[in-house]
This record gives C-alpha cells, structure tokens and sequence, in this order.
C-alpha cells in the first residue's frame, strides 16, 4: 500500500522546463530583485542555504553575498565568524605538480567554503582527501612548523616567533590558505589575504586614508590556526563519528543540505558541486527520505534522466512559477555563483567560475555572456535588444564598504572597457 501511494503521488506531479526550474531557483536562493532579503540577521540564512559550495574567496563578498543581501555589509560576516558560528577553509585539493615548491595562485580565486564550525567534520569528508603540508616553501614551511608547534596565533606574534618579516609571513599565509591548510577566526584574515599589503602602493594606502576607507589588515585578522588531518576547524581535533551510522548519516546530512540550496535535486545538479560523494549514495538516502514522508520524489523538472526529490515547499514554488508568465526578467551574475548553470541545466557552453564572467538570464533562458572582457550573445538579438541586454550584464552594484578593500568601482569592468564593448 506503502508503495502505491508513493508511485500516485509521483505520477501526481507535472515537470516544469529547464527556464521554469531557473526561475525557480532565482526565487529560491534570493536572487530575483523582488525576493532579496536584508539585514545582518539575513546573513546566517544565505550561508546556511549555501554551505558546503564552493567558491573563489574574491567573489564571496563583491558577487555572491550582494547578489542576494541588499546593502551586505562585512560586518555582518565577521560577527558570525567570531561568535564561533561559522568558519572559512578551502576544502578541495589544490592542483600542484611535485616540482613545485610554491603557489602561483593568487588567494582571490582560490575556492573557499563557509561553513557552520560544527559541520566542518561532515563536509571535509564529502570532498576528496588533501594534502598533508609537503613540498612547502622554506617559509611558508617555518610559519606551518611555528603554528604546529604553538597552535592557534596572531599574526604579529607569528611575526616575531618566526623572525620573518611581516610580508613574508603574510606571503607563507597566503600559500598555506590556498593549500587548505590553515584558516583564521574571523573573515578579515582572508579579506587582508585579497588586498595584501605588501602589493599595495603607499598611494593607494594615503587614498584609502584620505576617504577614510576601512583598509583591513593581519593585525585585526585574530587568531591563525593550523587544520588539522581532519580539517576540524580546531587543530588536531574533528574525529569523524566512529559508531556503525556514522558514515550515513553524514552522508545524509549532505544530502538534506543540497536539498536546502536547490529544492530540487537530481544527478545532474551534481556537476555544479565539488563533493566527491556519488549519487548512488545520495539516492539511498533519499529514496529513504521519501519512504518516510519527510522529502516528494517524481519528474519535477524535465529533460532530465534519473529520478528527482524535492521538498514540499519547493514543490508547492514550482506549481506557483509555472502558473506565472514570464515576463523578460533579466538576471545578471557571476559566474561564479551556485546558479552559473550554463551548459549543466540550460543549454550552452560551460562558462569558467571567475568571478569576473558573467551570464544573464532572460526569465530563465541564458541569452549573454560577459568573458575574458568580451561580450557573446547566446541567442539572435536585434541591435535593440543587445543593447538592452548590455546594460544588466555590464552593471552591477557593489556595497561600498566591499568596494573599499576590493579597490573595485562600482561596475565590474571601468567605464572605458564599458564604452568600448557597448560600441
């Protein structure tokens, strides 16, 4: 009876397109301009809804937080970080080859999650294993020893137990957060990482001065702390659950959380996600979930093979936005951004993760691509319509008190580079 019930209530839903589920989705994770939240209170919800993605550190605070926070100010990530509620690390292995005894990536697009502290444990175990602190620069190699031996420090005390000059130790953090090997107790760290100090002009620090710009630095960054084999978040301490459920039920909670940022979850959507966690799994867990009542399976949205689950209140969006007409909303992001599903969702080539390309969306279909400064359409456009489209693509607002440690104005690209590729 059980399992009549379950095939009536799947024959029972109606798939919506591929445009339909994206402006779902643009609903669902606060992106559509009239479904944006605000206020500090508004920032755990985001980071909740996204933990586990992950992203270039540069893009976390100019593109993906304001994309969904009207007027997000960093404070508001700081004071979680520092109440112990959530942290920041790199979790995905880098791509080093042995010959090499130093990163040439810059922090900015290293990928970085933001994660609840006490989830660090169930996440580090859905990505793929990293490394363990070999082939380290003679530096960057004595500040790992000083952090291993002393734990947690403050940069000036790093400084001085280390007799390296403050921009080489800054230099030695920088490789070891694009190792994923340590993080530090509030976002500022990372923040001082993207606009480091010894790379910046006097000039530009008396500019800064001169606007009374905040200019972040390692000394407000708080304490540095070694990850440990587990990457717990606190040195040498995260061991994983060791009773028999331990491995399903972090699993499960993985999956209850893919749940939470898409509504909709189905193998596909994999692609967009760095977890190493095969859907096999991920199916058990919610083939039990919909045995239980908690999760919908069916053909939620179409086009696409293999089942599909969702929760019931993305089911009951997707019957509102299906009745809706669409509208020529435009959608402008980052590529950056969990919802660049060009090429995985909607039909395309796939466009890089830099936080520097773009896509806009018109009511859920991709129609333009800003890359490497170029612009390419994606579908036929008249001469009107292409420049209609230009504007939102070109142009997007970034809070202030972001743009004062990105050095960023407030478009993504100078006005000269926007005469140019409007012309």
């Amino acid at each position: 009876i059980h399992s009549y019930t379950l095939n009536r209530l799947r024959k029972e839903i109606e798939p919506v397109s591929a445009a339909d589920f994206m402006r779902f989705l643009f609903v669902w994770q606060k992106v559509a301009p009239e479904h944006k939240v605000e206020g500090a209170q508004s920032v755990a919800a985001i980071l909740d809804q996204l933990e586990g993605f992950e992203a270039p550190a540069g893009s976390w605070e100019s593109e993906i937080l304001p994309a969904r926070i009207n007027d997000y100010d960093p404070a508001w990530l700081d004071t979680l970080c520092l109440s112990g509620r959530l942290t920041w690390l790199r979790l995905s292995p880098p791509k080093i080859s042995p010959e090499k005894t130093s990163s040439s990536s810059p922090v900015r697009s290293t990928p970085v999650v933001l994660l609840n502290r006490k989830n660090v444990t169930t996440w580090n175990r859905a990505f793929p294993a990293r490394e363990n602190g070999t082939n380290l620069s003679t530096n960057t190699q004595t500040v790992y020893d000083y952090l291993k031996e002393h734990g947690a420090s403050f940069f000036v005390d790093m400084v001085s137990g280390t007799n390296l000059l403050p921009s080489m130790v800054e230099e030695a953090l920088g490789e070891l957060v694009f190792r994923g090997l340590i993080t530090a107790d509030s976002f500022t760290g990372l923040r001082a990482l993207l606009t480091p100090l010894s790379k910046t002009t006097s000039r530009a620090i008396e500019n800064r001065r001169r606007r009374r710009k905040p200019v972040y630095s390692m000394d407000e960054a708080g304490r540095w702390v070694r990850l440990g084999t587990h990457a717990s978040g606190v040195q040498d301490s995260g061991d994983m659950v060791q009773h028999a459920g331990g491995v399903r039920i972090e699993i499960e909670a993985v999956a209850l959380k893919l749940l939470q940022r898409y509504g909709v979850v189905f193998r596909k959507l994999l692609d967009r996600e760095s977890i190493s966690i095969p859907w096999r799994d991920l199916l058990r867990v919610y083939r039990r979930l919909e045995a239980r009542g908690e999760i919908r399976g069916g053909r939620f949205v179409g086009g696409f093979s293999g089942e599909q689950f969702a929760s019931a209140d993305a089911v009951h969006l997707l019957r509102s936005i299906r009745r809706t007409a669409a509208e020529g909303a435009m959608v402008s992001i980052s590529a950056s951004d969990p919802l660049n599903m060009l090429g995985i969702l909607v039909p395309g080539p796939r466009l890089s993760p830099a936080a520097s390309n773009r896509l806009l969306y018109r009511d859920g279909i991709p129609i333009a691509v800003l890359e490497s400064k170029e612009i390419r359409f994606l579908t036929e456009m008249n001469s009107a319509d292409q420049w209609q489209a230009r504007n939102p693509l070109l142009r997007r607002r970034i809070p202030p008190k972001v743009r004062a440690y990105l050095n960023q104005s407030g478009s993504t690209t100078s006005p000269t580079t926007i005469s140019r590729l409007t012309h």
